[in-house]
């Protein structure tokens, strides 16, 4: 009897012992396929008032489009992200990536020397030219033509850097004029409070179509210094990541399909 009571008491803690394992693996297992299926996500900072790269078609929804998204997708995606992004003016992007409440920030930024002492840039994905947009009767076609005008251009970016440097270096004397967005810039011009303001090609397009009575010129000297980057903080490991990554799209053609999209292919 007290053989039989002895093997009686081993298979049951065996049991036990063996059920108690599956049921650590099994969690294990679970756990493990829990963490695996949770996306890592990226907060990426724009300024949705730059058509094609960023903004809201308010008629349809209120989510966020444009080439800048589509290249933030394509990119983090490669990589395992998925992306939130976030509405801030421009002038705020920066200080956003450094108080890290972004990861990144795709916003048609251009990479000057003034933005590299604070933030990481990748590449450029994209190169634009800045244009004069103005009434089609003002006259005004070239940077000499600014002289005693009011000019208006979006707070912190490259074209509010180029006016004061057509100030400063080439003698127009103007009065320069921001604002945070650039529906606020071509309602100026439309009232006639601004005499012409200083927008990137690319985006300007977009405001000439929807304003007949605008003309657009593009301003040669200097043009090309509007090129677009991504912005990451100081030595983040995404800046690399997102390079490698951008190049492949350059190289693949996946990025030009992008391009066609949103600019026509005429870049």
């Amino acid at each position: 009897m007290k053989k039989w009571l002895s093997i009686l008491l081993t298979s049951i803690l065996l049991a036990g012992i063996l059920a108690a394992c599956g049921t650590s693996e099994k969690e294990e297992a679970t756990n493990g396929a829990g963490e695996e299926s949770e996306k890592k996500v990226l907060t990426m900072g724009t300024s949705a008032d730059y058509p094609p790269f960023e903004y809201v078609e308010t008629a349809k929804s209120d989510e966020i489009i444009g080439f800048d998204i589509d290249l933030a997708k394509a990119i983090a995606g490669k990589l395992g992200y998925e992306v939130e992004v976030k509405d801030i003016d421009f002038g705020g992007l920066i200080p956003a990536i450094e108080s890290k409440q972004v990861d990144f920030v795709l916003s048609g930024m251009t990479p000057t020397e003034e933005r590299k002492k604070t933030v990481d840039f990748s590449d450029i994905y994209y190169t634009a030219h800045h244009m004069i947009v103005t009434k089609k009767d003002s006259g005004i076609e070239k940077p000499e033509d600014l002289k005693g005008k009011t000019v208006g251009v979006q707070m912190a970016s490259i074209q509010e850097g180029l006016a004061k440097e057509m100030v400063e270096k080439s003698k127009i004397e103007m009065k320069i004029e921001n604002r945070n967005r650039i529906p606020e810039i071509v309602q100026e011009l439309n009232a006639g409070r601004f005499d012409a303001a200083i927008i990137e090609d690319t985006v300007a397009k977009g405001y000439l179509k929807e304003n007949k009575d605008l003309a657009g010129h593009v301003i040669n000297e200097g043009s090309e210094e509007a090129g677009s980057a991504i912005a990451f903080a100081k030595g983040s490991k995404l800046t690399e990541d997102f390079n490698k990554e951008l190049n492949a799209m350059k190289e693949n053609g996946e990025l030009e399909k992008l391009v066609v999209k949103w600019f026509g292919g005429e870049q």
